[in-house]
């Protein structure tokens, strides 16, 4: 080298290392980007698949509009996607769901703060479902709210398995109570049965020893006799009632049946203050069927009128009726000037159980429906125009006896 010859600096290889690094640290960041990416797509189509429905709400507007709705959510709640997205989250409850509970959720969010509850809730078609609901807000790295993420499970069908459980229950409570009222009746009808006995016996004998001028005597003895008689014939049929015996099937006048079911009752209508009125079709023919079961049917309906018209400011009357309803057919019908029956209970009448009677059993209908139905007829109500409900049984004719 010539003295005095400047020396060039040698170029060394920092800037390819400083541009490799910046292409290393690029291609991290879009390496995590793409992570990122696949996560958000992941989790989107985790949220899309999953069976309870999801949904997000942005918490930082004041009507909290509803920013995503997953498939099960739009299923579950009866909504199409337009109907949801950007509407306000407690629209979606329906106009006949609880305001306390949707209230108590509105308190929740507007406080930061989760919730977790089992609510009814209503589709948009109206059809009801219960469902679990937790919601829960999401911050952000600040540890502002900025969404809230809800989670809907249906749990429709376990509420309704749970309340067949409850009534199966009370159910079965109330048949325990039946057999054991069943077996107090039939020990207490054995033990009134032996007085009246006792009475008819004294009755007879007194009758007898009564000199033959004390008409009226013999006449009082002779009432005592009938009375006693008529309330032992009570007992027995009750008795029969109560017991598991087969069905006495015979062929029998219907309107006999009615005739002598009003005496029966005659006693009850004079102290509820009504009247029992029979309006009878003397062509009707023969029947066949279990005089006692059809008589139990008869009573039922003559004593549910009469409880219908006890508060009743109208002019109680039970008219009972028969008539022919077709060749093979006749109708027995029972009407009163009752209160009628209020049409929701109509569909649940023939429940059993089901009574809107404080010291009802809920069992008088549907045991003489099924009497009715076992004998080969139909039983239905009616609620009448002006007031009172009319219930109607029919039955086809003996054999034989059909014109």
């Amino acid at each position: 080298m010539t003295t005095g010859q400047k020396t060039r600096p040698k170029r060394g290889p920092k800037p390819r290392i400083a541009v490799r690094r910046r292409l290393s640290r690029a291609a991290a960041a879009a390496k995590v980007d793409q992570q990122v990416d696949e996560q958000i797509r992941i989790s989107t189509l985790a949220m899309e698949a999953a069976i309870d429905g999801i949904f997000i709400i942005d918490a930082q507007q004041p009507f909290f509009p509803v920013t995503y709705a997953n498939p099960a959510f739009r299923v579950m709640t009866g909504y199409d996607r337009k109907d949801i997205l950007g509407k306000n989250y407690f629209l979606l409850y329906g106009a006949e769901a609880d305001p306390l509970i949707v209230q108590r959720i509105r308190e929740t969010l507007l406080q930061g703060r989760s919730f977790h509850g089992e609510l009814l809730n209503f589709r948009k078609d109206g059809g009801k479902y219960w469902h679990l609901l937790r919601v829960a807000p999401v911050r952000d790295a600040g540890g502002n709210i900025t969404h809230y993420v809800g989670i809907q499970t249906d749990v429709t069908t376990m509420r309704q398995r749970e309340q067949e459980i409850k009534q199966q229950r009370e159910e079965l409570l109330h048949v325990t109570r039946i057999g054991k009222l069943a077996e107090f009746v039939s020990s207490l009808a054995h033990e009134i049965n032996q007085p009246l006995t006792a009475i008819h016996s004294y009755a007879n004998a007194a009758q007898r020893m009564l000199p033959v001028g004390e008409a009226k005597l013999c006449e009082i003895l002779q009432y005592i006799i009938d009375d006693g008689q008529r309330a032992a014939e009570v007992i027995r049929r009750l008795r029969s009632l109560l017991k598991k015996v087969e069905p006495e099937m015979k062929r029998f006048d219907m309107n006999d049946l009615i005739i002598e079911t009003a005496g029966l009752v005659a006693a009850d209508a004079h102290t509820r203050h009504s009247i029992l009125r029979t309006s009878l079709d003397e062509t009707l023919p023969l029947v066949y069927g279990d005089r006692i079961q059809l008589q139990q049917v008869l009573l039922n309906l003559i004593s549910n009128s009469f409880d219908a018209m006890e508060s009743s400011r109208n002019f109680r009357e039970v008219l009972i009726s028969t008539a022919r309803h077709s060749a093979g057919t006749i109708t027995v019908v029972v009407k009163d000037s009752g209160c009628g029956i209020p049409m929701q209970d109509m569909p649940r009448l023939f429940t059993r159980f089901f009574t809107s009677k404080p010291d009802g059993l809920g069992m008088g209908l549907p045991i003489s429906r099924s009497i009715i139905e076992t004998h080969g007829g139909q039983f239905g109500v009616e609620n009448n125009p002006d007031h009172g409900a009319t219930f109607y049984f029919m039955l086809p004719v003996s054999s034989g006896e059909a014109v």
